[in-house]
């Protein structure tokens, strides 16, 4: 039997597995089995695998301390993922003595992105991650057609027949936040219904997450994500981030203060800089357990 060492680890529900698969590490010897997308899509099985919303590998640092790749549920890769570069950097500050510091530094398809780790009495309550610059033009989310201007309150139809409104935001992955102002609606069957479609709308080249906002009166923000290659989930870090900015462009919220993004699965805290140069996210991440899996059993599936 092929074990691999994985561990379960949440961030605000939005769950993985975490492979460490560096050179040295057990996992090494398997890297290709554990990224291959049809044994990711076997281990994310809620019923016949360990479940999880996606595989997150760390590979060796390019830049950085380490690499995190991303592997949804369904095999597909993302750019960039905020609840698990936290969960990411959990882990190897919990499991490397070598990263047991105040800053590590993951590199993402979004670029080397630097994680903070507030630490109280010895224990780690948090992780603030600098998610880097948001991008609006139209050829960096991408949006067809492409082009060098910003896409703000874009009409989008999804094929049940709804019409909405988006403003695009990149954060090293695509999203169209659409904001909903009508209290009695419901954010999460809205994007439960129109999400899919949207999601492989032919404007996103490369599909894109789907955000249903609304904005309180207290400036709070709530926020139900449809994820490229996951669907529905209980929280999405570099959705709460597209969000806070989406807003900020729109005019619904200033920039320059920490905005609560309150998702299913709990509440992030986002800033925006006063000139869009950079947005950071502070949020919790947790070591749910740590086991082996018997990757042979999902390799012949």
């Amino acid at each position: 039997m092929t074990a691999l060492p994985f561990h379960k680890v949440e961030g605000l529900g939005n769950d993985f597995v975490v492979v460490d698969l560096r050179p040295g590490k057990p996992g090494a010897e398997v890297s290709a089995s554990a990224q291959d997308p049809a044994v990711v899509t076997a281990i994310c099985d809620r019923h016949f695998g360990v479940g999880a919303d996606g595989v997150l590998a760390i590979l060796p640092g390019l830049e950085g301390d380490a690499r995190m790749r991303v592997l949804n549920a369904d095999g597909s890769e993302a750019e960039m993922c905020g609840n698990g570069i936290r969960c990411v950097a959990r882990v190897l500050y919990e499991t490397d003595s070598r990263l047991r510091k105040p800053i590590i530094n993951v590199d993402t398809g979004a670029g080397l992105l630097s994680c903070a780790m507030d630490v109280v009495d010895g224990v780690l309550r948090s992780v603030s991650v600098q998610m880097g610059r948001p991008r609006f033009r139209r050829d960096e989310i991408p949006l067809s057609p492409g082009g060098s201007e910003r896409a703000l309150r874009e009409p989008v139809t999804s094929s049940p027949g709804g019409s909405f409104s988006f403003t695009a935001v990149s954060m090293g992955n695509p999203h169209a936040i659409i904001f909903v102002d009508e209290p009695k609606l419901d954010l999460r069957a809205m994007a439960e219904t129109h999400g899919p479609s949207i999601e492989t709308s032919a404007l996103f080249p490369r599909r894109t997450n789907v955000e249903f906002a609304r904005v309180r009166p207290d400036g709070q923000i709530d926020l139900v994500v449809w994820e490229r290659g996951c669907g529905i989930t209980l929280a999405c870090g570099t959705g709460a981030c597209a969000t806070a900015v989406a807003a900020a462009w729109e005019g619904r919220l200033p920039r320059g203060r920490e905005i609560p993004i309150n998702l299913p699965g709990g509440t992030l805290f986002i800033h925006v800089a006063p000139d869009d140069s950079q947005v950071t996210m502070r949020g919790p991440a947790r070591i749910v357990f740590s086991a082996e899996l018997a990757l042979d059993a999902f390799v012949s599936t």
